[in-house]
């Protein structure tokens, strides 16, 4: 976060859910024990500040993707709050959740920043979506995962995706993100 303004951004927490920590499932991240510890940081960094949160979840469908099975709940330590915004979106995009896309269109000079699953879908489409809408995304770039490709080695596929998000979102670590949190002052 080059500039950090007296508005904190708000946190953007994307399909954290079971699905992607079961293994054998086509959407299973075999790093997620690392990426969830991340998204954890961070989120208790934004409770404890007060600061707003909301939560994605990818109710797709799809043949692999059953919206009545357990897997589409949320993971039990990262699960949303009380107080805390939640959004279910049928598509890879958040913005394809009617009530995230009108929730965004009425929020001025916002900035979020974006952390969890499905990297190669939700959080580059959704990106790309916010910004064709004037919306600024940071992409915590150490707190966000993809499946592994059908071919090819998980890494290098995720350092392309996070290049390609480049072009449309800032990318930040998560210890620069933590860093430029304590020049936030509400």
């Amino acid at each position: 976060m080059a500039v950090m303004h007296d508005n904190p951004p708000i946190l953007v927490c994307a399909d954290l859910q079971a699905e992607y920590l079961t293994e054998g499932r086509s959407h299973f991240i075999a790093d997620a024990g690392v990426i969830t510890s991340r998204c954890l940081e961070l989120m208790t960094l934004w409770r404890n500040n007060l600061w707003p949160i909301m939560h994605l979840k990818r109710i797709a469908q799809a043949a692999w993707f059953n919206p009545a099975s357990n897997l589409t709940d949320w993971i039990a330590d990262l699960r949303p709050k009380p107080g805390e915004l939640t959004f279910e979106h049928p598509l890879p995009s958040a913005y394809s959740s009617a009530r995230f896309a009108e929730y965004m269109s009425n929020m001025r000079s916002i900035r979020c920043v974006l952390l969890g699953f499905s990297l190669d879908e939700t959080i580059l489409s959704t990106a790309i979506d916010g910004f064709h809408r004037s919306h600024r995304y940071q992409i915590v770039s150490d707190a966000v995962a993809c499946r592994r490709p059908s071919g090819g080695e998980a890494a290098s596929y995720k350092q392309a995706i996070v290049r390609v998000i480049g072009n449309y979102a800032a990318i930040q670590e998560s210890s620069d993100v933590i860093e430029a949190s304590s020049e936030i002052t509400v």
